[in-house]
């Protein structure tokens, strides 16, 4: 089993390294945390043993950098000076095992041993999981899902799916969808969990006005993006001081959600006014699976509403659904909205769309997201239903 062990003391080194060395540990010394990594980044290792304070990187900040490197490996951390405020981040950030020097050796050999199984099994569930193909848990520790998050804000791209004027045979709008190569987050709405728990949702929604004003660029000046924005967003000042899409405002559409409660946002019809002003205009997504119903509405008062696909899938076999979608595209034409089906699979789901006043689509049926504009599958035409006289 090899250990790397990490600490400033040339007496602890040798004092700890000896007698692992002689226990049958493979055992490499490093006096600082920058010569640790460097060690982590040339060979793996089973365990690593760090002491909290050293100059330069200390332990914590040691622990966050390896994961980095290695999501499972087992990190002990010692310190002569324990207090409850170092154990509880140590605790949070994923240390295996939190110690007070001086550790008793034979003490420190077992919870080594037992570090380095644990290691070995974490690392027989990566292989199981990626055999089945299946993809991975968030991690326990708060340091992992930030280098796990924080590889996927490296990797961060986004995809297109048009939104289509079926009648005209047009193409309105592209709805820009965050995705990232980093292969646990790859789902964004492990994503956007995973933001969630670290408090870094702002930062997220940051990274993907950026990537969405570079595309602008690429697309013919008369089709509009469609950009989600979480309820935090709305929060962030940066949506109103620096916002990358200020410049193409009259092209982009910020779409809120309904699935999430918009409680927490101050002064929210003051913020969407803002919004306007600067040259924007709102959407509201996921109408009809709503966290609080149309109480959103009232508020944003939106030029476009996304009926969610609870409302639109299947819609051609459900004579409830089509009646539900009819009155409120008719309620919605009332109030000056522009009605978007999103989910749109099938041609048969289309036409009873259509028939129901939607006069905007979107959905796998048109195509499905990719990394740049995608061609639009326009298919066949409306089918007439066979008169009943």
């Amino acid at each position: 089993m090899r250990v790397l062990l990490v600490d400033d003391s040339e007496l602890v080194r040798r004092a700890y390294g000896d007698y692992l060395t002689s226990v049958g540990f493979e055992v490499r010394l490093a006096s600082r945390a920058e010569e640790a990594l460097r060690y982590a980044r040339e060979s793996p290792y089973d365990v690593v043993l760090s002491d909290i304070s050293m100059p330069g990187m200390d332990g914590i900040e040691f622990l966050k950098a390896l994961r980095q490197l290695d999501l499972d490996v087992p990190v002990i951390l010692m310190t002569g000076g324990a207090t409850l405020q170092t154990a509880v981040k140590a605790v949070e950030y994923g240390a295996f095992r939190y110690f007070t020097k001086p550790v008793p050796k034979k003490e420190l050999e077992d919870v080594l041993r037992r570090a380095a199984r644990f290691h070995s099994l974490a690392t027989l569930q990566r292989k199981a999981l990626a055999a089945a193909g299946g993809s991975f848990d968030f991690p326990g520790d708060r340091a992992a899902l930030e280098a796990r998050f924080q590889s996927a804000l490296d990797r961060l791209y986004i995809a297109f799916q048009p939104i289509v004027a079926w009648g005209e045979r047009s193409i309105r709008a592209h709805e820009v969808l965050v995705r990232s190569h980093e292969p646990s987050l790859s789902r964004p709405v492990d994503l956007i969990e995973a933001a969630q728990r670290l408090g870094r949702l702002n930062e997220l929604g940051r990274a993907v006005r950026t990537h969405a004003a570079r595309s602008a660029a690429d697309l013919p000046e008369e089709v509009g993006l469609f950009i989600n924005l979480h309820p935090d967003d709305l929060n962030d000042a940066a949506l109103y001081d620096s916002n990358p899409l200020a410049a193409v405002a009259s092209r982009v559409v910020l779409e809120v959600t309904e699935q999430v409660s918009l409680d927490g946002v101050q002064r929210l019809t003051d913020r969407v006014a803002e919004l306007r002003r600067m040259g924007f205009r709102v959407a509201v997504d996921d109408l009809g699976a709503g966290y609080a119903g149309l109480s959103s509405m009232a508020h944003i008062e939106p030029e476009f509403v996304k009926l969610d696909r609870s409302l639109t899938c299947d819609v051609h076999a459900h004579a409830t659904k089509r009646k539900l979608v009819r009155s409120m595209t008719e309620l919605c034409a009332d109030l000056g909205m522009h009605v978007i089906a999103e989910a749109v699979e099938s041609e048969r789901d289309r036409d009873a769309l259509l028939g129901s006043g939607c006069e905007l689509l979107q959905g796998y049926l048109f195509a499905k997201p990719h990394a740049v504009p995608p061609a639009v599958n326009w298919g066949a035409p409306p089918r007439r239903r066979r008169s009943s006289v």
